[in-house]
């Protein structure tokens, strides 16, 4: 294919502003093409320069050649969050002062794409069910994050194309979907889609107004800010055909956790889900947008949705402009983006979901893929406490009426998290629900600590407006402050109850939430059992104080009379919900709070910012301090010198199990102050109540490298028996067995000169897009990971920070093959090599026995340009090599 003959230009109509655009159906074999690869065609004919994007490629494209052929993907933004956005600026400023010490100009490296920053990852949830609970906590954010804040506004005026909401004004997620996104746009004069590389997971929730969007590490979402392409093989992409209508009592919070139960079980790791078919017309925006939310607990890329009539409704609602609603609707039909409910797209692989099918649910207690019924959430429990070894402590179920809790006992009951405090519908029945309950006389179990925060400040305003805010708080559903909070982990300490309970008497205790990923040791350190509801069946168990409970069965509570009150005596109709949505939901809600988006509170403007071009650190800083990668890949080897070499006499630091999450490798909760980074902050004067979070300290390394494998509930075969944060150190001859914490083994192995392994089972990096998780790694200097299969994000996180991510071979295992984590590894093929071949081989040398292990593993570097961040010793000395060969630009 030549390079211009496919290049067509048109032009809108002038109701559309008449801006032109490259026609995607100039390109032969484009109609049955997935509107994700429609989305990738134009962005490729947009920026085809016969270099970084080819003639081949816009062929390969749309002929389907998917999970073969590489492209190099422009997003049109990049969105990013305070804890990962701390770290992304933190290196840039680091990038910044190695360029001006090799005597360049440290503002080469500068944006070169809008750039958002939302700051609502830091507020915790230490005070609830009060009034002033908001105030209290915004207090205490900043008294713990000025310092970081302060920094944040340094990188707006630092970096031309950042601009930062400050905090308070709710989810990343939330702001995305309901004001900042464009969905389509016009830059100098061409229309074209708005795409979306972000440093949450989360990214994906704005799929759900036809947004091709998805998550990547802070370290891959430098180099797209610096103007550099997601470079990746054309995605798969899975077509999930809606058909019928969800019935009434069943909700989105439902239909997304049956989703993620059947994606897990296909399998859809690395690929784009896609939803089709006559059901999509039957789903409004906010269902929409709850099922792209959980694009990362399917595994998928995207779950991307059409635009239609409902997405221009929703547009209308949320306020933007009636001439942008009209540009989006051209677009979508001219470049064929618009839903055709007949339509059959050429998909890879598809599925059918009847929306008739989906019955109320929730899901855990460890994984949002474990859907359970709601009647058998009891069930689900009691198995869980045996496997505990807890059976003989279950007792009779709680209430409000009980004399204490039991295992099983509902600790926490929080509504947050974007993914559904964006969808009125569930929000109002919550509180209608609320509202039935306190007319009931019940009451919420003391032990249970309650919350409302949600993404967006119109969430209160129209419950406000149906006088449903007054009947939450009267059950301690109160808003504690508009942040991730309690689903990011920032739940706070427990109520005092709850709190004695689990630390005299070792209470499993449990959390309902709202939110999107409960795994272990996630939303609470103290907290055992987390299921994923609704915001109704939040409320619902916070009533019945125990998740040992079948709702559909038992009762609620008792009312003043002594009457049993049943589920389905408080739940409202769905015509109730209608009626209070109708009247309270309006354009002039979102046009008010949105209008003063980027100018924050008294307490952001009250900060004093540095400026200039370059940070000043301060060295006794605890928040922030420059990060050390580029001189850790420049001692592995100038210009990625030692990055192909082999590894040899290597040994393994852990042996894991399957489905280690991000959350496991780099906690983001709170900092117990007995953890190796609660003692080493506490020996430079911060108190306990100040250690904050992990999340919080992701502008220190020293912090999160202390912080790294040390979630307590990672399981570590070669410590069997003891907490996450452990590791075995066998000697320089392999005739020892010390047990130290993670952190102190490292460096004795890096003292040593003897490089590091982790080996694991399927699923490995799950949940969030924490490049931290792949940091530490590299901090703790692990050169390689060996695992059976790796979630898309962290693998490529891997290799961003020159860490070799290795595939074991099918049916091969490190169980099957017998190791222990006591051998001594070599990992060769590398030598001499420009590129990481596909295959490398391992010999295992058992240290004790002798006994040597050979087996083959895959190179998981997918791609040539991950090949160029390998070679160079990982991204961040890439983009520096690029800052200093192309003064000036320092970027593609």
């Amino acid at each position: 294919m030549s390079i211009d003959s496919h290049r067509s230009r048109r032009r809108l109509g002038s109701a559309a502003g008449g801006a032109e655009y490259f026609h995607i159906g100039a390109v032969p074999g484009t109609e049955r093409l997935p509107l994700a690869h429609k989305i990738m065609l134009e962005n490729l004919l947009r920026h085809e320069d016969g270099d970084l994007v080819t003639g081949a490629d816009i062929a390969a494209v749309a002929e389907g050649r998917t999970g073969a052929h590489e492209i190099a993907f422009h997003p049109s933004r990049v969105f990013l969050h305070d804890t990962n956005g701390v770290p992304v600026l933190t290196d840039l400023a680091a990038l910044r002062d190695a360029v001006a010490e090799r005597g360049g100009d440290p503002r080469a490296v500068d944006g070169a794409i809008p750039a958002e920053l939302t700051v609502d990852h830091s507020v915790s949830t230490d005070f609830f069910a009060r009034p002033d609970a908001p105030l209290l906590n915004v207090r205490r954010e900043y008294e713990r994050n000025a310092e970081r804040y302060r920094f944040l506004k340094w990188g707006q005026q630092a970096l031309s194309t950042l601009e930062v909401v400050p905090p308070g004004a709710g989810i990343m997620h939330q702001i995305n979907v309901e004001h900042l996104a464009r969905v389509v746009e016009v830059r100098d004069g061409l229309a074209l889609p708005d795409t979306v590389a972000g440093t949450d997971s989360h990214t994906t929730m704005v799929n759900g107004l036809g947004v091709l969007a998805w998550g990547v590490g802070g370290i891959e979402a430098e180099a797209a800010m610096l103007g550099q392409p997601v470079s990746l093989l054309i995605p798969p992409v899975v077509g999930v055909e809606l058909v019928g209508e969800l019935r009434p009592g069943v909700t989105a919070t439902d239909l997304v956790l049956t989703v993620t139960e059947r994606m897990r079980r296909l399998g859809v790791v690395g690929s784009i889900v896609e939803f089709f078919g006559a059901g999509v017309g039957a789903t409004g925006v906010a269902t929409r947008c709850t099922l792209a939310n959980m694009s990362p607990e399917f595994g998928s890329t995207a779950a991307l949705f059409p635009v239609d009539d409902r997405t221009l409704e929703f547009l209308r609602l949320t306020g933007r402009r009636e001439d942008h609603v009209r540009l989006v609707e051209a677009y979508a039909k001219e470049q064929g983006l618009w839903h055709d409910p007949g339509r059959r797209p050429r998909f890879d692989r598809t599925l059918v979901v009847d929306l008739d099918g989906i019955t109320p649910s929730l899901a855990g207690p460890r994984r949002p893929q474990d859907r359970v019924e709601l009647a058998g959430t009891g069930e689900a429990v009691r198995a869980a406490l045996a496997e505990l070894g807890r059976a003989g402590e279950t007792g009779p179920a709680e209430g409000p009426d009980a004399s204490g809790p039991r295992d099983g006992a509902v600790a926490i009951a929080a509504i947050t998290s974007c993914t559904n405090t964006s969808n009125p519908a569930v929000m109002v029945a919550a509180g209608l629900l609320a509202r039935n309950a306190v007319r009931r006389g019940l009451e919420v179990a003391p032990w249970v600590k309650t919350s409302l925060a949600p993404g967006s400040r119109v969430v209160v305003d129209y419950l406000e407006r149906a006088g449903l805010m007054r009947d939450l708080e009267k059950l301690g559903f109160g808003l504690v402050g508009y942040g991730c909070m309690t689903c990011i982990g920032n739940s706070g300490p427990l109520a005092p109850e709850a709190a004695a309970a689990v630390e005299d008497r070792g209470l499993v205790a449990a959390s309902v939430t709202s939110g999107n990923r409960n795994f272990d040791g996630r939303v609470n350190n103290d907290v055992s059992l987390n299921f994923l509801a609704s915001p109704p069946l939040v409320v619902a168990f916070a009533l019945a104080g125990t998740t040992r409970v079948d709702l559909t069965a038992d009762p609620l509570g008792t009312d003043p009379d002594g009457e049993p009150v049943m589920l389905a005596d408080l739940w409202p109709t769905e015509a109730e919900i209608e009626e209070v949505v109708s009247a309270g939901v309006e354009p002039s809600m979102y046009t008010e709070v949105y209008g003063t988006l980027f100018d924050g509170d008294e307490n952001w403007r009250g900060l004093t910012a540095p400026g200039g071009a370059r940070f000043d650190w301060d060295p006794d800083s605890v928040y922030l301090q420059r990060p050390p990668f580029l001189e850790l890949a420049a001692e592995r080897g100038a210009e990625g010198e030692a990055a192909h070499g082999d590894i040899v006499g290597a040994r393994a630091l852990q042996v894991l199990g399957d489905s280690v999450t991000t959350d496991h490798l780099c906690p983001a909760g709170r900092i117990p102050s007995d953890s190796p980074a609660g003692r080493f902050l506490g020996e430079r004067g911060v108190e306990a109540r100040d250690l904050n979070t992990y999340a919080s300290r992701r502008g220190n390394w020293q912090v999160m490298k202390l912080g790294g494998l040390a979630n307590p509930r990672l399981r570590n075969a070669m410590t069997p028996g003891l907490p996450g944060g452990s590791a075995v150190d066998l000697g320089p001859d392999g005739d020892e067995r010390t047990v130290g914490e993670v952190h102190a083994v490292a460096d004795r192995h890096r003292d040593r000169g003897q490089p590091l392994l982790i080996i694991a089972g399927r699923e490995y990096g799950t949940g969030s897009s924490r490049d931290w998780a792949a940091k530490v790694t590299s901090l703790l200097g692990v050169r390689a990971v060996i695992a059976e299969s790796f979630e898309r994000i962290h693998r490529s996180n891997l290799v961003g920070m020159g860490v070799l991510p290795l595939q074991f071979e099918d049916g091969d295992s490190a169980g099957g093959l017998g190791l222990t984590g006591e051998e001594e590894y070599a990992v060769t093929g590398l030598e001499g090599r420009d590129e990481v071949p596909e295959r490398l081989s391992v010999t295992a040398r058992h240290l004790r026995t002798g006994r040597v292990t050979e087996f083959t593993v895959r190179a998981r570097v997918d791609t040539s340009r991950e090949q160029l961040y390998h070679r160079h010793g990982g991204l961040l000395p890439y983009i520096l090599h690029r800052a200093l060969s192309e003064p000036g630009r320092g970027r593609d």
